[in-house]
């Protein structure tokens, strides 16, 4: 069987208004500037309004991505949203994308992987595309981890902020696009990061709401040594899978969690900054949405030209893993 080669024809972004700097976050707990800023690179994150959910960030990101790809709406054949924050438990933010863009023709389906969720959803359409099931699709990621987040818990507030990143995928010509991509999970450390209220284990009662159990919990120094590792196994893994090797990589956009994870990672991959895309200092870490909306700063910088090796590679709760590998 002939695979029809898949790539990526557009990209687009969206961020909240309201920015949350460190120097807020000073007057809300016991943290300052420097210590953030020394852990985690971290100076600001947006955070979306009490009437904005992951479907307006979404529907807002998909718009400038279907302009820069040169397609309607109606073009599509498939909606995938990466999130750990949807409207509602159902329907999917997908579905509710799909109808305020018009996307009649789509499928539509959510996909929850946390911060790895982008990678598997590009997987996920990649797939499609590339057997001839549809001709475009829309990839999204996007969170309003603000609205999960306990702001007196200084140890994660810190770090979450709000936003969607989008990517038409296609058809592009040989030699183009996706060339691999290395997905995994560890089910096993699925209780270091977590929201366990609010499901079918623990329904929504006051003993769950008294108890803070709608919001994100992170064991926060066994995550970063997972990170650590499987970033750079990622990476590599995705690159032998593709015939290239380090040498090969022309930008990596790594998720933005924390800026010692990603110097890590660099080190790994023998790689500099400037071979990097690093944004968290401006949006901190936006789980799904955050490898899309560097990907999106990217190209807006052309930081990315036609030709070029770029990895995406990130991490999350699950935990999850996954990257990728395409010459743009």
């Amino acid at each position: 069987m002939n695979l029809i080669p898949v790539g990526i024809i557009g990209t687009g972004k969206y961020v909240p208004e309201r920015i949350l700097t460190n120097h807020d976050l000073e007057q809300m707990v016991d943290t300052n500037d420097e210590w953030i800023v020394s852990r985690t690179g971290m100076k600001e994150r947006r955070i979306a309004s009490a009437e904005q959910a992951s479907s307006d960030l979404a529907f807002h990101a998909a718009e400038i991505a279907l302009k820069n790809a040169g397609i309607s709406a109606e073009q599509l054949g498939l909606i995938i949203v990466a999130t750990v924050t949807p409207d509602m438990s159902f329907p999917s933010t997908a579905c509710l994308v799909q109808a305020r863009l018009g996307a009649k023709n789509a499928a539509a389906f959510d996909l929850s992987a946390a911060c790895s969720g982008f990678i598997y959803g590009l997987a996920n359409a990649s797939n499609f595309i590339a057997l001839g099931t549809y001709k475009y699709a829309l990839v999204i990621g996007a969170e309003c981890l603000s609205k999960i987040t306990d702001y007196t818990d200084r140890n994660t507030c810190i770090l979450f902020g709000d936003g969607a990143g989008a990517v038409v995928i296609g058809e592009v010509p040989e030699g183009r696009g996706f060339r691999s991509f290395e997905l995994g999970a560890d089910g096993t450390g699925g209780e270091l990061l977590k929201v366990s209220g609010g499901g079918s284990r623990q329904p929504v009662s006051v003993q769950s709401v008294e108890n803070k159990s709608h919001y994100i919990y992170m064991a926060g120094a066994e995550v970063f040594k997972f990170a650590v590792r499987i970033m750079g196994n990622a990476a590599e893994e995705a690159l032998r899978k593709a015939g290239l090797v380090k040498a090969d990589i022309d930008l990596l956009i790594p998720h933005q969690a924390n800026i010692r994870i990603i110097q890590s990672s660099l080190n790994r991959l023998d790689l500099t900054e400037d071979k990097c895309m690093i944004n968290l200092h401006k949006y901190g870490n936006v789980s799904a949405a955050s490898i899309p909306i560097a990907l999106a700063e990217a190209v807006e910088e052309n930081r990315i030209q036609p030709g070029n090796c770029v990895v995406l590679v990130g991490f999350g709760g699950g935990l999850t893993w996954g990257a990728s590998v395409l010459i743009w």
